[in-house]
């Protein structure tokens, strides 16, 4: 039997060799460049790689949809070039992930649960959401309360908007459709010289724009003779009946024949801006007069307007004394032309006018020895304020 004999610096010397070489492996794979590896093929799902650091990897090419990234730390990886569309991070912790530099265009997020992320720190104020999909996101269990917004505080405004500043001797303000307002017209304050009679038209109220109260009145007043006045008054409510028509309910006085009556009516502007109206009056004893009106503005200028009008009136029944037939009984029409001035708001005129009975009106009116027709030069005015 032979004896080997061994020197211990021998053995010292492999077992060093030994230890040195798993460090010699690991030195030259750091210095390795791996971006053009292809580890496409490659299962990562089983590799434990919670204690890696991979700031400094290249992984823009890499499959990430079947890696478990449950357990890793994400905070200072760089991910502005990856390709997120295919990951599930349904199960990943995103609270502490930096995520400014990230495109997150084209990923699906419906399977997240964003209830425990924190995003009071985020700057969303770069971040590109054109093309997210909100219709899938349960903001329910979000916790957004430190983001910029939220809701206002209960005394952020007071009520009735003072914000705590008193109104003074002006009161309390309103809006100006609430403000109630009054106008005057009068539409005809003239002479005819053939009839010698003077003319007039004036109507007043008081209201805002959804309800008013209107008076009116129209008639002549003789200037000779016995110097008759022959008016129709009407006190009445006015009220929009849709954009261009008014309706007017409302009591009556005819002085022509001494009698009260209940009127009803529409005006307002019928198409190629006519100004129409059309009065239903029902008097004490049951007769009913409709008066019907038409009138148009012929704008030459700014100043100078030609005024057609034309009106008609009907009766239901005869009255012998008042020469009144039944039917159409009385024509009128008159032509103007005026001048506006100071804003509109004053307009001498100039015109004619033509009266003539109709139907058997002409014959009640020659047995009593009054004129069928007349005409008459006029001249007046028309203002409002």
């Amino acid at each position: 039997m032979k004896i080997y004999k061994v020197s211990l610096p021998f053995i010292g010397m492999s077992f060093l060799l030994l230890l040195l070489s798993p460090l010699a492996n690991a030195a030259e794979m750091s210095g390795m460049d791996h971006s053009s590896m292809d580890m496409s093929g490659m299962d990562h799902s089983s590799m434990d790689m919670s204690d890696m650091d991979h700031s400094s990897m290249d992984m823009s090419d890499m499959d990430h949809s079947g890696m478990d990234m449950s357990g890793m730390d994400h905070s200072s990886m760089d991910m502005s070039g990856m390709d997120h569309s295919s990951m599930d991070m349904s199960d990943m912790d995103h609270s502490s992930m930096d995520m400014s530099g990230m495109d997150h265009s084209s990923m699906d997020m419906s399977g997240m649960d964003h209830s425990s992320v924190d995003m009071s720190g985020m700057d969303h104020s770069s971040m590109d959401m054109s093309g997210m999909d909100h219709g899938s996101m349960d903001h329910g269990s979000m916790d957004m309360s430190g983001m910029q917004g939220g809701e206002a505080p209960t005394d952020a405004r007071s009520p009735d908007y003072s914000n705590g500043v008193p109104y003074g001797r002006y009161d309390k303000p309103m809006m100006m459709g609430d403000m109630p307002l009054w106008g005057v017209s009068v539409d005809d304050l003239g002479y005819q010289f053939d009839d010698d009679q003077i003319n007039y038209e004036v109507g007043a109220w008081y209201g805002v724009d959804e309800h008013r109260l209107s008076l009116r009145s129209e008639g002549s007043v003789q200037t000779k003779d016995d110097k008759d006045i022959d008016s129709l008054t009407s006190l009445s409510y006015w009220k929009p009946l849709s954009i261009f028509w008014n309706g007017l309910a409302g009591v009556a006085y005819d002085t022509k024949n001494d009698k009260s009556a209940i009127m009803a009516g529409i005006e307002g502007t019928a198409p190629y801006f006519i100004e129409t109206d059309a009065m239903a009056y029902l008097y004490s004893d049951g007769q009913v007069r409709l008066d019907l009106g038409a009138e148009y503005e012929w704008r030459l200028n700014q100043h100078w307007v030609v005024i057609p009008e034309v009106g008609l009136t009907a009766f239901s029944k005869e009255d012998s004394d008042n020469h009144i037939t039944k039917g159409f009984n009385e024509l009128e029409a008159e032509v103007r032309l005026t001048y506006e001035t100071l804003s509109r708001q004053l307009a001498p005129y100039v015109g004619v006018s033509y009266e003539t009975a109709l139907g058997s009106a002409r014959g009640e009116r020659r047995q009593h020895n009054e004129s069928i027709d007349s005409s008459s030069l006029t001249a007046g005015v028309k203002f409002w304020f």
